[in-house]
């Protein structure tokens, strides 16, 4: 191998003054020519950082730091933020590595840039003896239980990349950090040879983390929606081996419908595990009333996504047999409009659910739109283009009455605008109560009485719908105070 980059072994260390030594020998007595040890010390109560320093006096290989106690994967952490390694190899602080494991995983990862992972056969040692036999590595495996040791060669940047380990989860974190890194893709190698040596204690952290397994699965859960949606087809249950089988029985009698448009297939995951994350408090709550909106950062695309109350009981029998969710029609008179020539965000997907025959839930998700302001900006705002983004808006409302489309909630914080020299852009949003009908003068001035102004400023929009529709613009101006003046 030409190149030899340097591998950052990281040894968090907890009171092991009793093994921390026999860990150290096994580390320093590797045949790889170009690695540092960081021996993390996390608040121990014995000796083990005096004899992680006395190692650093003795061989510049190794580097000894201390912090305050904050468990295994904030020292984890902290250790490997000061790692100058390409390569990151964690070994516990009760286990021994072989002299020839660092050089052989080095060997195999830098053939391929797609192997994410090198792991050790490994065996047990102390209270327990023999092979320790983990299965060969499969995403469907992975989603059911950990079948992966901590101690395994990896690249810095994919510790960067998943921002590290979560210190949320009290056990079995190893198991997280391997879905966060794996989960998108990548190949994992096991050695042919046994290179681990896995110490086996009755009071052993692997012992006592069984009893943590709700905890665990529930935080799992919460980090990797869309991980087991894909691999289990919903979350990961408390029986584990069962919980493909548990889903699908759950989804007899809670079906779902779950769209997402073709240029974005690859959310597809995360429009289904939509009642997970507004579940979780996940995204930026933007609105919160009778529905509620969040905004998310999902694959570099910013989505809004609007979250409906749960009907009446009386509607969640006819959303549930006979009429189409709020979110599905959201997605589809967007559609509608776009195709119109009518400015509304893209619509992306939308998701629903049924309890039995009864409607529960329903989503609709759409990219941001571009336009920062709404109508009410206007009436708050001094805008140097007053005039402009009302003649835009009112060409737009007369583009939906063309078409026949009658938006029955046109109020001042459905309208959508940009304010640039070029051009100005107008986004219709709240789509869901559209009608569709033959839209005369009458009716068409009608649709602007819930928007606030001056009568100078409806008077611009009087004269600018009239034109794009062919009407009197006197009389639109008189129809558009009426009905304003009448919510007043």
């Amino acid at each position: 191998m030409e190149h030899s980059p340097l591998v950052s072994v990281i040894v968090p260390v907890y009171n092991m003054e009793q093994y921390l030594g026999e860990t150290l020998d096994s580390v320093l007595a590797s045949d790889y020519p170009s690695f540092e040890v960081i021996v993390m010390d996390d608040g121990s109560k014995d000796g083990s950082l005096r004899i992680a320093e006395e190692y650093a006096r003795k061989d510049s290989r190794v580097k000894a730091f201390t912090q305050p106690n904050g468990g295994a994967c904030a020292a984890r952490n902290h250790a490997i933020s000061l790692a100058e390694g390409e390569l990151i190899l964690p070994v516990d602080a009760d286990n021994t590595i072989e002299p020839d494991f660092i050089r052989k995983a080095v060997e195999v990862i830098m053939t391929d840039e797609d192997i994410k992972v090198v792991c050790p056969r490994s065996d047990f040692f102390g209270d327990r003896s023999g092979e320790w036999l983990l299965p060969s590595f499969s995403l469907k495996l992975l989603a059911r239980k950990n079948i992966m040791d901590t101690c395994a060669l990896y690249r810095k940047s994919d510790w960067e990349r998943v921002k590290g380990y979560c210190e949320e989860i009290v056990a079995r974190e190893d198991w997280e950090f391997w879905i966060s890194v794996l989960k998108d893709g990548g190949k994992v190698v096991k050695l042919p040879d046994i290179s681990l040596h896995y110490r086996i204690r009755n009071s052993s952290k692997r012992v006592t983390d069984r009893l943590l397994k709700k905890h665990v699965i529930d935080v799992l859960n919460k980090r990797h929606p869309e991980f087991f949606e894909r691999e289990l087809g919903g979350p990961l249950r408390y029986r584990r081996t069962w919980s493909k089988l548990i889903n699908r029985i759950y989804r007899i009698f809670h079906p779902r419908v779950s769209f997402v448009n073709e240029a974005y297939s690859s959310f597809s995951y995360f429009v289904k595990t939509l009642p997970v994350h507004f579940r979780n408090g996940d995204g930026e709550v933007i609105y919160k009333g009778r529905n509620e909106l969040r905004e998310f950062n999902y694959k570099g695309q910013d989505l809004v996504i609007k979250s409906f109350r749960k009907p009446n009981l009386v509607n969640q029998i006819v959303y549930g047999l006979f009429r189409s969710s709020k979110a599905q029609r959201s997605y589809e008179y967007a559609e509608m409009l776009l195709k119109s020539g009518i400015g509304s965000p893209q619509p992306v997907g939308y998701y629903t659910e049924r309890t039995g025959l009864l409607f529960e839930r329903s989503y609709y998700v759409s990219l941001k739109s571009e336009c920062p302001y709404t109508y009410y900006d206007l009436v708050k705002n001094n805008f140097s283009n007053q005039e402009q983004i009302l003649r835009a808006i009112a060409r737009t409302t007369a583009a939906m009455h063309e078409h026949g489309y009658l938006h029955k909630d046109y109020s001042r914080g459905n309208i959508l605008f940009n304010d640039t020299e070029q051009e100005i852009k107008v986004e219709i949003i709240d789509l869901n109560r559209i009608r569709f009908k033959e839209i005369g003068m009458d009716e068409g001035c009608k649709n602007f009485e819930r928007l606030p102004g001056t009568p100078e400023m409806f008077a611009v929009l009087a004269d600018e719908y009239a034109k794009a529709r062919g009407f009197d613009a006197d009389e639109c101006f008189r129809l558009i105070m009426k009905y304003t003046l009448a919510q007043q």
